[in-house]
C-alpha cells in the first residue's frame, strides 16, 4: 500500500494518491490531472476510483476530466446530486482497492453530501481517514457554506457536524491517521494547524472541536463564532464541480494566446477585461499598465484572485514574468477563472518599448513613514486581516482588510495623501492597485509592511477588549 499526499500550497489543498496491488484511487484531485495519470502509468497501475469528499467551494476539482481520461468512476457520498454520471455511495459502502478497503462514512455538516473515507489495510485494521472538509487539523469545516442548498441555518448544519464527528470519527482508534483536504491558509476553516498530517489521537487532544466533554450547544457556538463572509467565488466553484467544466487543456490553449501591445490594448478596450499583472510587486511598483490590478504569482495568488475579482466569468488579460504564462492560466483555472483571453507578448517591457502610457506606484520604506509620522499626523490604512490588526498595529491606523477592500472605498481620502501597509508588502500593493484602478491615486505603499514597521519607533498599540478595562 502506498499513500501520497499531493499538497498545493497556494490553495492549502491536499489531494491523495492511494495505490495497492496495481490499483489506484485518487481523492479530491486538482484540475490538472495529467500528473496523476503519469504517476499511475509509471507504477504500471490503473486508476480505479476517483473519490470526492464533497462539492468543493474553494477550488475546481479534476474529477470530471480524470474520469473522462481514465474511465474511472467518480464516487460521492450520500445525497450528492451531480449533473454527470457518478457512484452515489451509501453510508458504509465498501470499495475494494487491491488488498485494501475504502469505506464511505457519511459525515454531513460542512455540506450535506460531505463524506469521510476510511481506509482499512490488508488485515482489515482501520488505518487512515481522508476527512475532506469535515475534520481539519486544529479545526473543522465551516458550516455556513451550504445553508442555501440545504435550506438550513449554519447553526443547524453545525449541529449535524457535531453528530458526524461524535458518531463517525471520534470513535475510531487514536492511531488512525488523519489526511484532511486543507491546511492553514484555507478559507474553508478558521483555526487550522500548519501541519498537513496527524493522528486522530493527537487531534482529540489539540482540536478544540473534538473536546470529549463538549456539549452540542458549546460546539455550535464555538464553530460559528468569528466566521468571516466566504469569498464570493465559492458558490461559482461549487456549481462547476457539480455541473462540469471545460477540460483544462482547452482553457490553457485559450488563455496562452500571445498578444502584441496593440492587440492587447484593443482587447482590453473592446472586451472589458481586467488587466491582471502577476509579476513581483517590486516590478509593478516601478511601472504598470494604467488601471491594471496586481496579484503576484509568488504569493497567495489564486485565493486572492477569487476573493477580489469574484466573478469567475470575468474576462482577464495577463501581464506575466517571462515564461510563466501557462502557470498563471493554470492557477487561475484551479479556482474557476477560465476566461483568460491572452497575455502581453514580451511583458511590460514590450508595452514600454511600444511607447504606451504606463503608471507607477509610490512606495516608501518604513523608515520614511516613521519620519513622516514624527512630523505630522497622516492617514494610515492597514489592509491586514482583523486578527493581525488587533494583535498589534500603528496607533491611529484604520483597518481595511484586503479581503473586503471594496466595502471600505468611501473611507479613503479623495485628495489627501494616505499610506497603506500589510504584513510584508504583497497585500498592500494589491490594495493600492485596486484603489488606483478606481481612480484613487493619492496612495503611497509602505514597502516591507508591518514586518519593517515593527523595527521603527512608530507608536504602536493593540486592541483591548472592553471587559479588560474594568
Amino acid at each position: 500500500m502506498h499513500i501520497e499526499q499531493i499538497y498545493t500550497g497556494c490553495l492549502a489543498q491536499g489531494a491523495y494518491y492511494i495505490e495497492s496491488k496495481g490499483e489506484v484511487a485518487i481523492i479530491d484531485p486538482l484540475r490538472e490531472v495529467q500528473p496523476y495519470i503519469e504517476k499511475a502509468k509509471r507504477s504500471n497501475a490503473t486508476i480505479k476510483y476517483i473519490f470526492e469528499t464533497h462539492f468543493h467551494a474553494d477550488f475546481v476539482s479534476g474529477h470530471v476530466t480524470l474520469s473522462k481520461e481514465t474511465g474511472a468512476p467518480i464516487v460521492y457520498g450520500p445525497t450528492a446530486n451531480p449533473s454527470f454520471e457518478a457512484i452515489i455511495a451509501k453510508d458504509g459502502q465498501e470499495f475494494k482497492l487491491g488488498e485494501i478497503t475504502i469505506i464511505a462514512l457519511h459525515t454531513p455538516g460542512h455540506t450535506m453530501e460531505s463524506t469521510t473515507y476510511l481506509l482499512k489495510d490488508k488485515h482489515g485494521k482501520d488505518y487512515a481517514i481522508f476527512s475532506g472538509d469535515t475534520l481539519f487539523l486544529g479545526d473543522v469545516g465551516r458550516p455556513d457554506l451550504a445553508q442555501k442548498a440545504a435550506h438550513m441555518t449554519q447553526e443547524e448544519l453545525a449541529g449535524m457536524l457535531f453528530e458526524s464527528l461524535r458518531n463517525k470519527i471520534m470513535p475510531l482508534a487514536d492511531d488512525v491517521i488523519v489526511y484532511p483536504a486543507h491546511g492553514a491558509g484555507s478559507a474553508c476553516g478558521k483555526n487550522m494547524m500548519k501541519e498537513t498530517v496527524d493522528t486522530l489521537g493527537n487531534q482529540k487532544k489539540m482540536n478544540y472541536a473534538l473536546r470529549a466533554n463538549m456539549t452540542k450547544e458549546e460546539f455550535v457556538k464555538e464553530v460559528t463564532d468569528g466566521l468571516l463572509p466566504p469569498p464570493q467565488y465559492f458558490p461559482l466553484n461549487v456549481k462547476m464541480n457539480k455541473e462540469g467544466y471545460d477540460d483544462i487543456d482547452k482553457v490553457i490553449e485559450r488563455g496562452t494566446k500571445s498578444l502584441s501591445p496593440d492587440a492587447f490594448e484593443t482587447a482590453a478596450n473592446e472586451t472589458g477585461a481586467i488587466v491582471l499583472d502577476v509579476r513581483h510587486q517590486d516590478d509593478f511598483v516601478k511601472g504598470h499598465i494604467p488601471r491594471s490590478i496586481f496579484i503576484g504569482l509568488d504569493g497567495g495568488f489564486a485565493p486572492w484572485v477569487g476573493a477580489l475579482i469574484a466573478d469567475v466569468k470575468q474576462p482577464i488579460l495577463l501581464v506575466t514574468p517571462g515564461g510563466r504564462e501557462e502557470e498563471a492560466v493554470t492557477r487561475l483555472s484551479r479556482v474557476g477563472f477560465d476566461n483568460t483571453l491572452g497575455y502581453l507578448n514580451g511583458g511590460f517591457e514590450a508595452w514600454k518599448n511600444a511607447s504606451k502610457e504606463y503608471d507607477t506606484l509610490t512606495s516608501i520604506p518604513a523608515t520614511s513613514l516613521e519620519k513622516k509620522l514624527h512630523e505630522e499626523t497622516v492617514p494610515v490604512f492597514d489592509v491586514r486581516k482583523e486578527g493581525e490588526f488587533t494583535s498589534e498595529h500603528i496607533e491611529g491606523a484604520k483597518n481595511t482588510p484586503l479581503d473586503f477592500l471594496n466595502d471600505y472605498l468611501a473611507e479613503f481620502p479623495k485628495e489627501e495623501t494616505f499610506y497603506v501597509h500589510c504584513a510584508g508588502g504583497y497585500r498592500s500593493v494589491i490594495a493600492a492597485s485596486i484603489l488606483k484602478s478606481r481612480g484613487i491615486h493619492n496612495v503611497i505603499d509602505v514597502a516591507g509592511g508591518y514586518k519593517d514597521i515593527k523595527e521603527t519607533s512608530i507608536p504602536k498599540t493593540n486592541y483591548v477588549c472592553p471587559s479588560e478595562l474594568k
